[in-house]
């Protein structure tokens, strides 16, 4: 009978932990500072799945070319060195788009924030595309 109980003790925070990480503060938005937060939180996902998926990439170029560090290091060198212009590229395209809104008021940061956000995540799918199987 206890295990019965542990059993649904833990399905029901399961439960319950999966409905709060499906909260975000994209839902319902009805005013301009819920869409500021919106914004920020797609901004900050996204880019935490691009540094995820950064990781992943070099990962993978680990287990694909660990035996041979000359071309480990070389294949590791160009993708830092790729990454890190493509996200100097990324800014300088999302202050353009975001240029039109004055700068520091709400629609500049929306626009700004959303403007990373979907750079990102596109960016995000390339670098896991890279290296699959």
């Amino acid at each position: 009978m206890k295990t019965i109980f542990l059993a649904l003790a833990l399905i029901a925070t399961g439960v319950q932990a999966a409905e709060e990480a499906d909260n975000s503060p994209c839902d319902a938005v009805e005013n301009d500072v819920q869409t500021l937060e919106c914004s920020a939180y797609s901004k900050t996902t996204a880019e935490q799945l691009l540094n995820d998926n950064f990781q992943g990439l070099t990962e993978r170029m680990q287990t694909l070319y660990g035996n041979n560090k000359a071309q480990l290091t070389d294949i590791t060198g160009k993708l830092k060195a790729a990454q890190q212009q493509w996200l100097k590229t990324r800014d300088a395209d999302c202050a353009v788009e975001a240029f039109p809104a004055t700068a520091g008021s709400k629609a500049h940061t929306i626009a700004l924030n959303d403007c990373i956000a979907r750079m990102s995540d596109e960016r995000s799918e390339f670098l896991e595309s890279i290296g699959q199987e």
